[in-house]
C-alpha cells in the first residue's frame, strides 16, 4: 500500500454525518479507518491463500430505475459492497460498518430479497 493521505473532509463537503475519517491509500479511497484496515487483513489472507478474487466497492442494483406513466424517470436503488470476496467455494459480500443507518438496513434487507445474500458486517 502507498502513503495514506488524510481527507480533512469528505469529497461531497463538510464534515462526515457519523464521525468516519476518509482516507486515501495509494490512490484508493477508503470512507472510514475500520474500512482500510478490513481491506488490509483482506489483503493478506488473500496473500495467505484464505481466499481469493478479492474486489472493492462492488455494486449491486437493487431496483432498476423506472419511468412514471407521466414520463418522470426514478434513478435506480443500489448498494455498493465494501468488500466481495471467496472464501470455501462461497461468495462474502462485506461492509465495514460502523452505524446502520435506515438506508442501509433496508438495502441489507434488499439484497436478501433480490440476490439471497446476507451481508457480512464486520
Amino acid at each position: 500500500m502507498g502513503l495514506l493521505t488524510r481527507l480533512k473532509r469528505p469529497a461531497r463537503g463538510g464534515a462526515s454525518k457519523y464521525g468516519n475519517q476518509v482516507l486515501m491509500v495509494g490512490g484508493e479511497r477508503f470512507d472510514s479507518k475500520k474500512e482500510l484496515i478490513r481491506y488490509q487483513q483482506l489483503c493478506l489472507l488473500q496473500r495467505a491463500g484464505e481466499i481469493s478474487g478479492l474486489q472493492r466497492q462492488v455494486r449491486y442494483e437493487l431496483i432498476p430505475a423506472q419511468r412514471s406513466a407521466s414520463g418522470h424517470k426514478e434513478q435506480p436503488v443500489a448498494y455498493i459492497a465494501d468488500h466481495v470476496y471467496q472464501e470455501g467455494g462461497s461468495t462474502v459480500v462485506e461492509d465495514a460498518k460502523g452505524y446502520r443507518t435506515a438506508d442501509y438496513i433496508i438495502k441489507r434487507k434488499l439484497m436478501l430479497q433480490v440476490y439471497g445474500i446476507v451481508i457480512k458486517e464486520v
